[in-house]
């Protein structure tokens, strides 16, 4: 059997994931590459890997997706390290700059934006852009919140309007994957999240962070009802952008 082929995110909050693979026999069955969230999606879409953990904002455009995992990358409430960082409170925010690493915080701010702060907003890419806020997700945002004038935790507001957690990242297929595997793909995710005192171990300091609390408490990694009842939801209302 030639081996499925597998591209994960790079951040920290995957690593507990990384660590159950790389721990199993799962290793020698697969061909795993590291790369940011927009890659991962872009790699599924065009069947350059067969699974990918992806920014739940692509899973519309994947041939044939389905979800392959019992786990994800999800919150319940605030997440720390997916924000919209503003020099204005949220009432007055006009312009904001996205993050090039990722289609669903972008689109979980303007939804939040649109919807649940009701502001008409303008949006650029240009990393040199003069705004009045910015999105920022995964490890650049650590230890950061204190360098901007708001720190608005996507999360936290996700949770405030509609009282829902929520999926940043989803492990789907663009494929049928065999049921045997799978089953060894979630053992090697569970041992993985079963380890991550012994990881935390591995992991440099960061300054101003708290990474314990980060990978135990503030990521929430089971892909609940609730976690697929806000993907359904999320998804509606990127629809309506």
């Amino acid at each position: 059997m030639s081996k499925i082929k597998i591209s994960a995110v790079s951040y920290t909050n995957t690593k507990p994931f990384i660590y159950g693979i790389e721990h199993s026999e799962l290793l020698t069955k697969i061909d795993l590459s590291l790369d940011i969230p927009t890659d991962c999606a872009a790699k599924l879409i065009s069947n350059q890997v067969d699974i990918g953990l992806i920014p739940v904002a692509a899973i519309p455009m994947v041939p044939n997706a389905n979800i392959v995992a019992d786990y994800c990358i999800g919150s319940v409430g605030a997440v720390n390290s997916v924000f919209v960082f503003s020099k204005v409170p949220f009432q007055e925010i006009r312009t904001v700059r996205l993050d090039s690493h990722s289609r669903t915080s972008n689109n979980l701010a303007k939804v939040l934006l649109k919807f649940h702060w009701k502001q008409d907003v303008s949006y650029t890419t240009d990393p040199e852009a003069e705004t009045d806020a910015m999105v920022l997700i995964g490890d650049r945002t650590f230890g950061k919140k204190s360098d901007h004038s708001y720190a608005y935790d996507m999360g936290e507001e996700w949770m405030k309007f509609t009282g829902l957690p929520f999926v940043y990242a989803a492990w789907v297929a663009n494929k049928t994957i065999p049921e045997t595997f799978i089953a060894e793909f979630n053992e090697a995710l569970a041992f993985g999240l079963s380890h991550r005192q012994e990881l935390l171990k591995e992991l440099p300091v960061v300054t101003n962070f708290d990474l314990d609390d980060y990978l135990m408490h503030k990521l929430d990694f089971e892909l609940t009802d609730k976690k697929r009842e806000a993907l359904s939801l999320f998804l509606s209302y990127i629809e309506q952008l």
